[in-house]
């Protein structure tokens, strides 16, 4: 029977155990130009026994930022300094990929430079309030994406994939999951086009399609995963035939030989159960668990064969040396939510790793 503590082959690294830090946003890009500093090395190398490292959400053009201090992957600083942190997992003997994250009309016009403001498949504003820096503010209805201006953000989603080669990851996923713009374009209240992007389950599944295909194009498959949430109303985000929407994202998906699907569950174990059964490579879960964080139970799904790799996000914020302590049974650190987003090194560098 497979362990969770067995090694797995991924796109041509060997990942020690099947245990993955999921990404998480940390909100702790304070170099110049959105750029990672020493400690964001220090806190991804203390998580290195992680089978697999996914980043927090990079974004990859500048118009991609949603939030404030958030890194990107759009410039020669952004790479210098990116190599910092992957230099820093590797030699603590981690893998580790970065998360290529465009926010779409997720963000707002202070959060970007000069006269820049959020874009989308459609104008239109999502429900609720975003942080800044000049606290909570109203979404904006975003500005529509030209068919142009489309092909320039696949175009920008294979670039920074390439910088991320550079800066010395070992590979990228693509977050088209939790309501940022891959998954705007999925979705039916966010893409109201009548085009080819839009319109019907084929042109809303075409965006996310092509950008896996560009990326894959432009650092190889093997180093590409693409992220879903199938029924997840994140980000008022609202999905009409999910099934088929994301049976047509697998089938389009498929032929390319990606290294991995990483899925968000939603309520739905059955979709899971067939995704996993139609996704030719590696199949990484992060299982329903709400509202309680992903915790030990979840690797049992890994010997029941419904995933191949598991993702835990809070608990890995909390416990840096994770899979020691699922092996040992615990015990775990309590997650702080209010270090989540923002601040020093307190709930960020200071969670205690086992004596």
């Amino acid at each position: 029977m497979t362990s969770a503590f067995d090694s797995h082959e991924l796109g041509g690294k060997r990942l020690a155990n099947r245990i993955a830090m999921a990404p998480m946003t940390r909100s702790r890009a304070y170099g110049p130009g959105e750029t990672p500093t020493d400690l964001m090395a220090t806190y991804y190398a203390q998580r290195a026994s992680a089978g697999l490292i996914i980043t927090e959400g990079i974004q990859p053009s500048v118009v991609g930022q949603g939030y404030p201090d958030t890194p990107g992957l759009h410039s020669a600083e952004q790479v210098a300094a990116w190599r910092t942190v992957t230099d820093a997992v590797h030699a603590a003997g981690g893998v580790i990929f970065a998360q290529l994250m465009h926010a779409g009309r997720i963000g707002h016009p202070s959060v970007l430079p000069g006269d820049l403001t959020p874009v989308g498949p459609s104008a239109v504003a999502p429900a609720g309030q975003i942080f800044t820096k000049q606290g909570p503010q109203q979404f904006i209805a975003p500005r529509e994406l030209t068919e142009q201006e489309i092909r320039e953000t696949i175009r920008d989603f294979a670039t920074a994939a390439r910088n991320a080669v550079a800066a010395g990851f070992d590979g990228v996923e693509i977050h088209g999951a939790n309501g940022y713009l891959v998954h705007q374009f999925l979705s039916a209240n966010a893409n109201r086009r009548t085009d080819a992007w839009g319109g019907t389950v084929e042109g809303r599944t075409r965006f996310g399609a092509e950008v896996a295909a560009a990326v894959a194009d432009a650092i190889g498959a093997e180093r590409v995963g693409l992220r879903i949430s199938p029924s997840n109303s994140y980000n008022d985000i609202v999905e009409e035939d999910t099934d088929a929407t994301y049976g047509t994202l697998v089938d389009r998906l498929a032929p390319l030989g990606l290294a991995y699907l990483h899925l968000v569950e939603g309520p739905d174990r059955d979709l899971t159960r067939r995704l996993r059964k139609e996704w030719p490579t590696t199949f990484i879960l992060n299982p329903l668990t709400h509202p309680a964080p992903t915790g030990p139970e979840a690797l049992e799904l890994i010997e029941d064969g419904t995933a191949d790799v598991i993702a835990f996000g809070a608990l890995f914020l909390a416990n840096p040396d994770l899979p020691a302590r699922l092996a040992a049974g615990g015990p775990f650190n309590t997650p702080d939510p209010a270090s989540f987003f923002g601040g020093d090194h307190h709930g960020y560098t200071d969670y205690p790793a086992l004596a």
